[in-house]
């Protein structure tokens, strides 16, 4: 066993440890959902929702291709969750519910919050699988494990110890997930900084592939295009609103200032996580330049998506393997609050408040604990089947579209007193239709409908406005209507 593998294997069996040892405080359905969590809870939970694949590796990618704009991808989180503490973290916890569609219904009905449940809980999967992706490419490209092989073990492992504690040991491993991230992020500059000469060395490296590359802007915090950047801060500050993941345990807290503290906190240790992923990306960079950026076969590696994780190979084995259990600490810190929140959704909203509105808490506890369960086998299950399909980034910023477009839907009932339940529904249906239209058309044509620059996130929003609008003239809410 490599010194890496044993590394990875000695945090996993931690992870499960502290997992299991927290389910004795989730005996009934309100602990296993959350409840009376606490601002530092709270924070390493929902970071969990923003600090996954795409901003460690993901991000890495961009800083290897882009330079530190890359980091634009976490900042944006930051500025999302920072919206949401100012401008309706308190509202949101007023409502003494635990799910999303339970504050759509708050303003817009029953059927609402039926409709957006079905459609947030899609989102979460879709996200879910995609990071259930990236864990198996990582044992699959690094370790030469079996793809399907190393997703099950995964699954298997975030299953159980989230099905043990519920929020309880999502808050109690993801608390280490954290610290190891980002001490393993802070570890890998060090070296990387090291291996690549000191700072001086990286600069000038830069500037070597600036001018053989026939541009600069690595260091440019826009070198990525503003069509990017304004998309990533629009769908984050909307996503930020409906993520489940993220939202749970703010409606778990124990009281409104803490609600709101805890998203403040969040937001600022969020947003500077992307650039240390961004610099080693362009450490990365530099070293594949230098053709000193070796995979397990000893060939230099040019492509962006195996930087960070070919660059943690090239460090002494007890740092590597310590930075790559941060990688899968950030995926897992993700997966685990996407298929308890996928779980709490179905439950609450479709079996406890539809389907069986009077179940005891045994009975909610037991439903919460099956369909979180079911959560993480379709993410696993999906992984492997969607695993040889290069669109599924598009089917997960689709479904980041479509969680931004809800919030749009939600704000016309806040502030619009003529939205209608129907109008609502049919807003959300048409929106799904259309982020789900827009990003086929891609896939498909290899192009936008219209212009790339009109990308999924501005259509949802425009027909979540439309259709709502719209619906809510034909199908008016009743004269006697006091919500």
């Amino acid at each position: 066993m490599s010194v890496q593998l044993a590394i990875i294997t000695a945090y996993f069996i931690l992870t499960v440890a502290i997992g299991l040892y927290s389910s004795s405080k989730a005996k009934d359905s309100a602990a296993f959902h959350g409840a009376g969590m606490g601002v530092a809870a709270i924070v390493f939970v929902a970071a969990g929702e923003w600090l996954g694949g795409t901003s460690t590796t993901g991000v890495s990618e961009y800083g290897f291709v882009y330079g530190l704009s890359g980091a634009w991808y976490s900042i944006a989180n930051g500025i999302g969750i920072m919206f949401l503490a100012f401008l309706f973290a308190e509202l949101y916890r007023s409502l003494e519910t635990v799910t999303v569609p339970g504050i759509i219904e708050k303003f817009l009905g029953l059927k609402a919050r039926a409709v957006s449940s079905v459609l947030l809980t899609i989102v979460m999967l879709a996200v879910g699988l995609s990071q259930m992706i990236a864990a198996g490419k990582l044992g699959q490209s690094l370790m030469g494990f079996d793809f399907s092989a190393t997703v099950v073990v995964f699954a298997v492992i975030f299953i159980v110890y989230t099905l043990a504690g519920g929020m309880e040991a999502i808050a109690s491993t993801n608390t280490m997930h954290f610290l190891v991230m980002y001490g393993g992020v802070i570890l890998a500059i060090v070296f990387a900084g090291t291996k690549v000469g000191g700072w001086s060395s990286f600069t000038e490296g830069i500037a070597s592939v600036e001018a053989a590359e026939g541009g600069g802007g690595y260091f440019n915090m826009f070198s990525i295009g503003m069509p990017r950047v304004s998309s990533w801060i629009i769908a984050s500050i909307l996503g930020a609103c409906t993520a489940q993941a993220g939202i749970q345990p703010v409606l778990a807290a124990k009281d409104i200032p803490t609600a709101k503290k805890s998203c403040i906190v969040t937001a600022i240790v969020i947003a500077p996580f992307g650039l240390f992923t961004a610099l080693l990306g362009m450490m990365a960079k530099v070293m594949s330049h230098r053709q000193i950026l070796f995979d397990t076969n000893g060939i230099n590696v040019t492509d962006g998506k195996l930087a960070l994780p070919t660059l943690m190979m090239n460090l002494p084995p007890i740092v590597g393997g310590l930075v790559l259990a941060s990688i899968l600490a950030a995926i897992i810190s993700t997966v685990s609050p996407i298929i308890l929140a996928s779980g709490t959704m179905v439950t609450k909203d479709i079996y406890q408040r539809i389907l069986k509105p009077g179940a005891s808490d045994a009975e909610v506890l037991k439903m919460s604990r099956i369909t979180t369960a079911l959560s993480g086998v379709i993410c696993c299950v999906m992984a492997i089947a969607l695993v040889d399909s290069a669109k599924v980034l598009d089917i997960v910023y689709s479904a980041y579209s479509l969680r931004g477009a809800l919030f749009v839907v939600l704000l016309l009932g806040i502030y619009w007193k003529k939205t209608s339940e129907k109008g609502a529904c049919w807003g959300m249906i048409f929106t799904g239709i259309a982020s789900v239209g827009w990003v086929a058309f891609k896939i498909s044509t290899g192009r936008y409908p219209i212009s790339d620059a009109l990308t999924e996130t501005y259509v949802a929003i425009a027909v979540a406005i439309a259709a709502t609008v719209l619906f809510s003239f034909i199908y008016p809410k009743p004269s006697s209507d006091g919500r």
